[in-house]
């Protein structure tokens, strides 16, 4: 007859409490323990990604500092540019009027006497005369065929003038002449070149016109007379 060996029992249920506990405390230990590397992994992610954000921003930050510097300096050379074509535009402007001023045609149609014309101003540069190309179209728009059938009276009218009156211009004369062949009245303004003017200028008419008695004898009634030949 087999006889089974005596068991404690309390004993038993205390061990198996222990290792229950034991169990307990190694499952919370690597609980833990996972907890923190997960933690652990979730802070490097983190300071990763915050990282290449940083990298990320700084980037952007270069990248506008030179899209800012690149709009900096083609604005700079938009104005350089600007100011190169003003300085080309005006620098062709002068050119242009110094060569029209080259190719204008002027014509000399007499002489004046100097002591006649110091009424006007002592200070007279030359004794000739001369009309401009663009004097003559002056005066053959304002007034129509004066100049076709009266400029071969210039050098008469210059040279012996009836009465200057006064201007309302300085060194300018205002010639009045009555033409003895035919009997018409003429009004001639002169510009009497002076010091003051350009080198090689010479003394101009500025406008010429036939005139009627009633014009000329209120030009002698109500203008001062600078000259009246005897």
């Amino acid at each position: 007859m087999y006889l089974m060996p005596d068991i404690d029992y309390e004993n038993v249920k205390q061990e198996n409490v222990i290792n229950n506990k034991e169990v307990e405390k190694v499952s919370a230990r690597i609980k833990k323990e996972a907890t923190v590397k997960e933690n652990n992994d979730i802070q490097k992610e983190l300071e990763m990604t915050m990282e290449q954000a940083k990298e990320n921003a700084e980037r952007q930050i270069k990248k506008s500092d030179v899209i800012q510097k690149s709009s900096t300096i083609l604005k700079d050379m938009v104005n350089v540019i600007s100011q190169k074509n003003i300085e080309n535009n005006l620098e062709s402007a002068i050119m242009k009027e110094e060569l029209t001023k080259e190719v204008v045609d002027v014509y000399l149609v007499g002489k004046i006497d100097r002591e006649i014309y110091k009424c006007v101003t002592e200070d007279i540069v030359t004794d000739e005369v001369v009309i401009t190309e663009n004097q003559i179209k002056h005066i053959k728009d304002r007034h129509p065929n004066d100049y076709e059938r009266f400029s071969k009276y210039f050098p008469e009218i210059l040279r012996e003038p009836d009465y200057i009156i006064e201007a309302n211009k300085p060194n300018t004369a205002v010639i009045l002449k009555e033409i003895s062949d035919n009997g018409e009245k003429f009004q001639t303004v002169l510009r009497i070149c002076t010091t003051d003017d350009p080198k090689g200028y010479k003394n101009s008419i500025i406008t010429f016109l036939n005139i009627s008695d009633k014009r000329w004898i209120r030009y002698l009634r109500t203008k001062k007379i600078l000259y009246k030949r005897e």
